[in-house]
């Protein structure tokens, strides 16, 4: 009567403490220029060095700019992090995809799609969006600073053993409609709390038939429906994405691991702390219209009227009002890319609209790989050619416009539609306004100067 997350957590306790948090063994670390330095100096302070730094992976993401990445980095507060996690990788003895490595990306489209993350796996970084992990079946979760330390220095953490929840979805996902539109659409019903203190395991039909790029960009959004993290039970698609990857078990350990990966999955009478169910057909192209990712609508519906005070408020700063029709409102950027959506998938869904088309006058678009593998990849298949084709440019990777940390700023008062994780006030430039949306809507929007609904290029 075992849950998959219950299996994956129970297995990696070292100890539990009487009335207090478990020692959990973690598999797999990765850090990024942000969130690590301190945790680098506190090591430094004690005088000891990392227990297992083969388990720990490093790369800058958040502040590289994504543009003549060969070039020093101009902003000084942003070179300094850079500079400082190589200095520390190599201190510490530590795997280090720096700025101009190939292998270098964003540290949650990196980790997959190197064979790094893996099904059974205990993985934590200090960035909340970790959950994306979870998508190949693994327990994976954001840490703060001084557990990075912990994790450095121990291998292992102390953490409360969360609740366990459920979301099926059955049928199958309509025309036009990704796995983002339905990580809006349940954002938008459980609303960003309704997850909070569980661990969420998504199942049924809808889910199953998710490539798994679109599970890493479910999984991703767990974190902003208040949930720990979020995964989906490994299985034939989860095995067939994995192997071949540079660092994913090779020849018999490959066969044994799968064996053993088959294995992960919830008892058929498993009990879950909460349950909820819906249905995919219920599910169109969502955007979101307010300051937080659970106030989302579906693209042709209308903005309603705020609840709260803070709707209300939410609605003053998105210059936006109840009873408009988000069909038609002027954008001034998009954004394609960030741990959400930044993957070869995506850049296909992209590059399906734009195709024959032309990106409209007084666009500004942000064309952002999650990593050079999926730069590489794009080229193969001739996706920069029809970017480029319709006057989109395409840029290096990193985190990009998802936050205000490098280059990539939206001016005050303009509206992106962006396929990013987050639309909170200034999370993308001071003044800055954000609607959360697919790489089809993104796309739509990019090539016709106003969120369009993607359905009628499809």
């Amino acid at each position: 009567m075992h849950t998959l997350f219950d299996k994956i957590w129970d297995a990696h306790v070292v100890q539990h403490v009487s009335d207090g948090p478990d020692q959990l063994y973690i598999d797999r670390l990765y850090c990024h220029e942000v969130t690590s330095p301190q945790a680098f100096e506190g090591l430094r302070r004690r005088g000891i060095r990392p227990l297992r730094p083969a388990r720990i992976t490093c790369m800058p993401d958040h502040n590289i700019p994504t543009l003549h990445q060969d070039q020093p980095i101009a902003d000084p507060v942003g070179r300094r992090q850079v500079e400082t996690l190589a200095a520390n990788a190599k201190e510490f003895g530590l795997t280090h995809y720096g700025l101009t490595d190939e292998r270098n990306g964003i540290v949650h489209v990196v980790g997959p799609e190197r064979g790094l993350t893996q099904p059974g796996m205990t993985i934590v970084c200090g960035d909340s969006h970790t959950s994306t992990h979870g998508a190949v079946g693994a327990v994976a979760f954001g840490i703060g600073t001084s557990e990075v330390e912990q994790v450095m220095a121990s291998q292992c953490i102390l953490q409360a053993k969360p609740k366990t929840m459920r979301i099926t979805v059955d049928g199958s996902l309509s025309k036009g409609v990704t796995a983002k539109d339905l990580a809006l659409y349940l954002m938008s019903r459980l609303t960003t709390s309704g997850a909070t203190g569980h661990f969420i395991e998504y199942a049924g039909e809808a889910v199953r038939a998710l490539s798994m790029e679109g599970r890493l960009t479910l999984c991703n959004l767990s974190i902003e429906m208040g949930a720990r993290g979020g995964l989906v039970a490994p299985d034939e698609v989860t095995f067939a994405y994995l192997k071949g990857r540079p660092e994913a078990p090779q020849g018999a350990a490959w066969d044994e691991a799968v064996a053993r990966w088959q294995t992960l999955r919830s008892d058929t009478d498993a009990v879950f702390d909460k349950e909820v169910r819906f249905d995919a057909a219920d599910i169109a192209p969502m955007v979101t219209y307010g300051t937080n990712p659970g106030m989302g609508i579906p693209v042709d519906g209308t903005i309603p009227a705020p609840a709260t005070e803070s709707d209300a408020k939410a609605l003053e700063y998105m210059q936006f009002k109840a009873g408009e029709r988000m069909i038609g409102k002027a954008v001034g950027y998009v954004f394609l890319g960030a741990c959400t959506n930044g993957r070869i998938e995506d850049f296909r869904a992209f590059a399906s609209i734009v195709k024959g088309r032309s990106k409209a006058d007084g666009v500004t678009a942000w064309l952002v790989p999650g990593s050079w593998a999926v730069y590489r990849q794009i080229e193969a298949e001739g996706i920069d050619r029809v970017l480029a084709d319709a006057g989109f440019e395409l840029r290096q990777p990193g985190c990009s416009a998802c936050l205000a940390m490098n280059d990539d700023k939206v001016p005050a008062g303009k509206l992106c539609v962006s396929t990013s994780n987050r639309n909170f006030e200034g999370r993308q430039g001071a003044g800055a306004r954000t609607v959360l949306v697919s790489p089809l809507t993104a796309a739509a929007a990019a090539v016709t100067g106003v969120i369009t609904d993607p359905r009628t290029f499809l």
